[in-house]
């Protein structure tokens, strides 16, 4: 497994390929060469290398897989709409040990959830303390969402945990996003502007944070607050919770400086679509957001793995705080 020195000695890499690029091998280092105009573009040590985020079309080698194997880097592809298109990753999937603990956690068992809930919720506190808004619509929603706090540790009920979340969710938009003609948080559908941003962030920061929990050989299908559905990686969405506020600050800010507008977008059928010449300048925002987040991430995910292997008290499991 990795370590805090590992972390810190190596980098995340971002190749946006909105042009096919190939991805190779020469001279023992990784290099990324320009299909169309055959040249090498940039040349890196696979020893410094954490992970390769790789957004758009790529051509990856025999020979590359088998460095990042040897350098234990992980590889990550997405499309040009930054969903997932392949996984790779010489993690410790050995783990057994880890994913029989996660498959006979008890489904009962809120605990761990209320934790996340609980950081999730602080998060949005100081976001929007952050804001040094002194309006009526951000004062209610800092004493709503302290409210929700108050309430949380005498909640036994998942249903209840979610409602609550849910509750403070909607106060904290509504006051975080009120000068942006803000009307309510719509997962997916690409309603507009700002909500397709906001599900661009988060897909974004999902793959960011499944490349350090599979360092530990977690069960990414196997959540503690997210129940099983086919397909999806309930333990992601759990671990990303404390962190969105990342992505929320960055939407926030880029749409006061004008990086982002709703300029950026086509309405297909409906639906905003990010033109794919804005692609880079999006991904750019950020993982210049997440990266400097690096060394916080893996700590918070390390703490959590030795908690969970120790079934330790709740008090003791790790707060991300922004």
């Amino acid at each position: 497994m990795f370590t805090n020195k590992d972390i810190e000695y190596r980098s995340i890499f971002v190749i946006n390929c909105i042009q096919e690029r190939d991805l190779r091998v020469c001279n023992g280092e990784l290099t990324l060469e320009d299909v169309e105009e055959n040249k090498t573009l940039t040349k890196m040590p696979f020893q410094k290398i954490l992970a390769l985020f790789i957004i758009g079309h790529i051509r990856i080698t025999t020979p590359l897989i088998d460095k990042c194997k040897k350098y234990n880097v992980a590889l990550i592809v997405v499309n040009q709409s930054f969903r997932p298109v392949f996984y790779w990753a010489n993690s410790a999937e050995a783990n057994f040990l880890l994913r029989q603990k996660q498959h006979t956690f008890s489904t009962d068992d809120i605990s761990i959830a209320k934790i996340l809930v609980k950081n999730k919720i602080t998060n949005q506190i100081e976001t929007l303390k952050k804001t040094r808004k002194t309006d009526t619509t951000t004062k209610a929603a800092i004493e709503f969402c302290g409210e929700c706090l108050y309430k949380l540790p005498s909640i036994n009920q998942y249903n209840s945990l979610m409602g609550i979340e849910g509750l403070a969710a909607k106060e904290y938009f509504s006051a975080f996003f009120q000068d942006f003609n803000w009307k309510s948080r719509k997962p997916r559908v690409k309603c507009d502007a700002l909500n397709t941003t906001l599900d661009i962030g988060y897909t974004i920061l999902f793959n960011y944070i499944e490349c350090f929990v599979r360092m530990f050989g977690f069960d990414p299908y196997i959540g503690v607050y997210h129940r099983l559905w086919f397909k999806r990686k309930s333990l992601i969405c759990d671990l990303m919770e404390p962190f969105r506020c990342i992505i929320e600050r960055a939407v926030r800010s880029a749409y006061n400086r004008k990086q982002f507008s709703e300029q950026d977008f086509d309405v297909v059928k409906g639906e905003y679509k990010l033109k794919i010449k804005k692609n880079s300048d999006y991904c750019k925002v950020f993982y210049d957001a997440l990266i400097p987040y690096k060394t916080e991430t893996f700590k918070y995910i390390q703490s959590y793995y030795r908690n969970f292997m120790r079934c330790a008290t709740e008090d003791n499991y790790p707060q991300f705080l922004i």
